[in-house]
């Protein structure tokens, strides 16, 4: 680890992983090449790679998702849900107005600006299933965007975050992908394995940035043409591209203090305002209404359109809508989960999956319904059907043509657009931070050129897709880029899963286990004590310990129990075990059972194993484990003095007694 410290940091002027940085940017520039150069094969294969992967690899997308968020919840109900995203000491490092802001910017923001008008309005006119334009039809185009929108995109993000911040802040291991998988390959993760995560999910994370940043530009474009008529054309948006990433790398120099936290709280401010503005001026109580019941068909619909893939009603619809949003999320999960995992340090996983899933959601679905049924509203109760055409015709206007029809619409148009610009570039910036994070191999901080750079490459490639098909290649490469990164995450679930299971061991042990004993009882120096613990016996020392000590300590237990009136007996079997019972003289008390038997445990070895059976018994080492009625108790008593076994044999029994009154 020291070493790879050590390669990250090769001068004063430069840090990085120079295989994942290199071969990262050697693959986006040659993307960026081949999209522009060869515009239109370029787009003949984005087609031909969409269609693909809708017809052969959608379920896999939906599996893999309706898995994740059964995941995620899954470890917040259970007992792993204490555990804190740092050491047990660890304190958050934002408050929670903080947290939620950023985990907002950073997670969809743009694509509500996009997509709130235009989502529910393009369902409503034109259904998966239905007729179109019918009030059947607006309740659907609802809870489809609820459920576009909904927690399986943050369980997307929260898998990958759960897992960056454990490995990294409570294990001590860089702030990569690669690091989950430290419990299934261990230190291999340092060499090409890990190098080939870490570029996938680099590739993952520029693609991703790039798709949101091509939607948000388009929208500028439109806002823009809205507000002052400048021309709605590719070379504008490139421009736009160009002057916005400029905006952005100030913030990347500033850092995520002083940049990232406040653009975020800037973009809450002015959401929220928006979202206000939105609620008083159209039909507040329609939207209250729709609100509740938009939120109550999401819940009750949620398995069956987890699982939906219109399988019995082929469509394409599909693959430009649901499987689109899940790769969307998915190649987002590096760059958004390694953001959510930077600014979530010292919440447990409880806190942090109950504060991923549904504080945003929450702001989400009310944005949403404020937006998308005031557009329903104005289309079926108000009759304004050219807003439907509109959006029809041209999706990145619908906000601004709905607008149109509310109050101080220039205005609302206006905060609309800075709205979209500072979403933008806290984006572009986040983005930037978490590709830099990724190829300097965790390190925290950086040379500010290193994010100048990513950010600036992250503009080009959005560019670049705008320039080989617009949305259609946008979405493409979205879809292709997931589909590596899905198998990624699946396995970082189990390596975060195994890790866990294997702290929950160490936990119990630590808290419960049974120890050689101390004090007036013990019949061994410390340095003997050494020697106990670092031996591993024979089967005939156990026997020999079972005869010596146990069996003895065993019938002086029994003559004991007799003298108080109990039936005791002290029996062992051909194996060597030995055992002492107790029979209770009530029908329905259970009886008592302290057993010790030689148990015998493969030894381990660094070297390859001997595969003769009689050189494979030989190896073995054996210890004596204490048995009670209901099975074994997974300690080892080889070594306690007589007094101590006692001892161990009237606290077992103690426990049973208060088993027995507690149920009486």
């Amino acid at each position: 680890m020291e070493e790879q410290a050590g390669n990250a940091q090769r001068s004063s002027w430069i840090q990085m992983n120079p295989p994942v940085f290199i071969l990262s940017a050697v693959l986006t520039v040659t993307f960026v090449t081949f999209a522009m150069v060869a515009t239109e094969t370029a787009g003949t294969l984005f087609d031909a790679t969409q269609s693909w992967i809708i017809e052969s690899a959608g379920w896999f997308y939906v599996l893999a998702v309706a898995g994740f968020l059964v995941f995620v919840v899954g470890l917040a109900v259970s007992g792993h849900g204490r555990v804190k995203l740092g050491s047990d000491h660890s304190e958050p490092d934002y408050s929670y107005w903080s947290w939620f802001a950023m985990l907002f910017s950073a997670g969809m923001g743009i694509g509500l600006m996009f997509f709130g008008v235009a989502e529910p309005v393009m369902h409503y006119v034109s259904p998966p299933v239905g007729d179109a334009e019918t009030a059947e039809a607006a309740k659907q185009s609802m809870r489809i965007t609820f459920f576009h929108w909904g927690v399986h995109a943050w369980a997307i993000y929260a898998v990958v975050a759960l897992s960056l911040a454990y490995f990294s802040f409570r294990q001590g291991l860089p702030l990569t992908i690669r690091s989950a998988f430290y419990p299934l390959i261990g230190e291999r993760i340092y060499g090409p394995i890990g190098h080939a995560v870490d570029i996938f999910a680099v590739l993952g994370t520029i693609f991703g940035v790039a798709t949101s940043l091509g939607f948000g530009v388009i929208q500028i474009n439109s806002g823009l043409n809205y507000l002052f008529s400048v021309p709605s054309t590719v070379g504008v948006q490139v421009i736009l591209i160009a002057v916005i990433t400029a905006i952005a790398t100030v913030s990347v120099a500033l850092g995520l203090d002083a940049g990232i936290r406040r653009l975020s709280l800037l973009n809450m401010i002015l959401a929220a305002a928006l979202l206000a503005f939105v609620l008083v001026a159209g039909p507040t109580v329609f939207l209250l209404q729709t609100m509740v019941q938009n939120t109550g068909m999401y819940i009750s619909s949620l398995f069956e359109m987890t699982f939906n893939l219109y399988a019995y009603e082929p469509t394409d619809w599909i693959g430009g809508w649901t499987l689109f949003y899940w790769g969307w999320w998915i190649a987002w999960a590096p760059f958004v989960g390694m953001f959510i995992a930077r600014v979530s340090r010292g919440r447990t996983i409880r806190e942090f999956v109950v504060g991923v899933l549904l504080v945003p959601v929450g702001f989400t679905f009310m944005w949403m319904t404020f937006f998308g049924d005031t557009a329903l509203h104005m289309i079926m109760i108000q009759g304004l059907a050219a807003l439907s055409e509109a959006v029809a015709a041209d999706t990145s206007v619908a906000l601004f043509q709905f607008f149109e029809h509310l109050p101080l619409s220039s205005i609302t148009a206006l905060i609309a657009t800075l709205l979209v610009i500072t979403f933008f570039v806290t984006s572009s910036d986040s983005g930037s931070l978490v590709v830099d994070i990724l190829t300097s191999g965790g390190a925290d901080e950086s040379h500010t050129w290193q994010r100048i750079f990513w950010a600036l490459v992250e503009g080009v490639v959005a560019a670049a897709l705008l320039l080989a098909g617009g949305l259609a290649a946008l979405q493409t490469a979205t879809i292709a880029s997931a589909l590596p990164f899905t198998v990624i995450m699946i396995l970082m679930c189990w390596g975060l899963l195994r890790a866990l299971q294997i702290e929950g061991v160490k936990r119990v042990s630590l808290r419960e286990a049974r120890v050689m004993p101390r004090g007036p009882h013990a019949a061994l120096s410390w340095k003997q004590r050494l020697r106990t613990l670092i031996h591993q016996p024979s089967k005939r020392e156990v026997r020999e310990f079972l005869e010596t000590v146990v069996k003895p300590a065993l019938h002086e237990v029994a003559d004991e129990f007799r003298r108080q009136q109990l039936d005791a007996r002290v029996e062992e079997g051909e194996d060597g075990r030995v055992w002492v019972e107790v029979r209770h003289a009530a029908e329905d008390d259970v009886d008592f059972l302290y057993s010790v038997r030689p148990r015998p445990y493969e030894a381990p070895t660094l070297v390859m194993r001997d595969t003769r059976a009689s050189r494979a018994e030989a190896l073995k080492y054996y210890r004596a484990e204490v048995h009670l009625l209901e099975g074994g108790q997974d300690y080892d008593i080889m070594g306690w003095s007589k007094d101590y076994v006692i001892s161990d044999v009237l606290e077992q029994y103690e426990r049973h007694v208060h088993f027995l009154q507690a149920v009486r």
